[in-house]
């Protein structure tokens, strides 16, 4: 990989992971258009997941410190209740990365034809989220269950495959299961925190035990570049994506998703 390919696919990165239109899709299909062999592809892909998941907690750390301060109150509060329903929404991702990790890293090969589908399917779910609208006759304490903490993380464990938006999957299954969007919004952003970061230290941690070689496809220049491209273009997009996402309707991002997902599916079969 080429210095000036991986800060373009790195700004891809940080530019797209806060919108509903899946940045690992995004990250393969850039990948395809610029030559990027796929060897080592996937280490790159997670260390620039993990650029734009600290630019995430410094946008963020205002709602991660009072967290962490009621946390440490050692009592039951909102925000004990609301971190627990984030580690609830953390175990379907969780059983997926130990025992299914080898048959997600497959899905990141040469093929894009699974992107372009995984494009659609989040282009429906989008559009399904925007149209269907559940009453909200319950009271939850911080706007979500312990339920619908449970069954968002499953479809984040799901849009693990490249293509399915995590952030659109997500927050349109968490609308789709009556948590409003301005609840929803956050809690998705949160909730990826920890496993990224998990995978990101367990990754290094097998490197210093030498079971293992990072990024050996890729080059640590390229890892340093796109890491760096991605966390201050992810920086500087946060702010600006959240709320956009907050407020916009979902229409638009389902437009863009079957699109582009129709483009890579007719590129893929010709």
């Amino acid at each position: 990989m080429e210095w000036w390919e991986a800060i373009l696919l790195g700004i891809v990165q940080g530019l797209t992971e806060f919108l509903p239109v899946s940045s690992s899709g995004h990250l393969m299909i850039a990948r395809e258009l610029v030559g990027v062999d796929a060897s080592g592809f996937l280490d790159f892909t997670v260390t620039v997941h993990f650029a734009t998941v600290l630019s995430t907690i410094i946008v963020f750390w205002s709602a991660i410190w009072k967290l962490l301060k009621g946390i440490f109150k050692f009592k039951y509060n909102d925000e004990t209740d609301y971190f627990l329903k984030l580690c609830v929404s953390m175990i379907p991702v969780a059983v997926v990365g130990f025992f299914f990790k080898d048959k997600v890293e497959a899905l990141f090969g040469d093929s894009l034809l699974i992107v372009g589908i995984c494009l659609i399917i989040t282009a429906a779910l989008l559009l399904l989220s925007t149209y269907y609208t559940p009453k909200h006759p319950l009271y939850h304490r911080n706007g979500i269950s312990y339920l619908q903490a449970f069954v968002v993380g499953i479809s984040q464990a799901i849009a693990v495959v490249p293509g399915l938006s995590r952030s659109g999957t997500t927050i349109a299954t968490g609308l789709l299961t009556g948590v409003k969007k301005e609840s929803m919004a956050q809690f998705s952003f949160l909730m990826v925190l920890i496993p990224i970061i998990g995978e990101q230290m367990l990754s290094l941690l097998d490197v210093a035990k030498g079971e293992a070689s990072f990024g050996a496809g890729v080059g640590a220049l390229p890892l340093v570049l796109g890491f760096s491209a991605a966390f201050l273009s992810g920086l500087f997009a946060c702010k600006a994506m959240i709320a956009l996402v907050k407020k916009a309707k979902f229409t638009w991002f389902a437009l863009y998703c079957a699109v582009v997902g129709a483009a890579v599916i007719i590129s893929s079969l010709v």
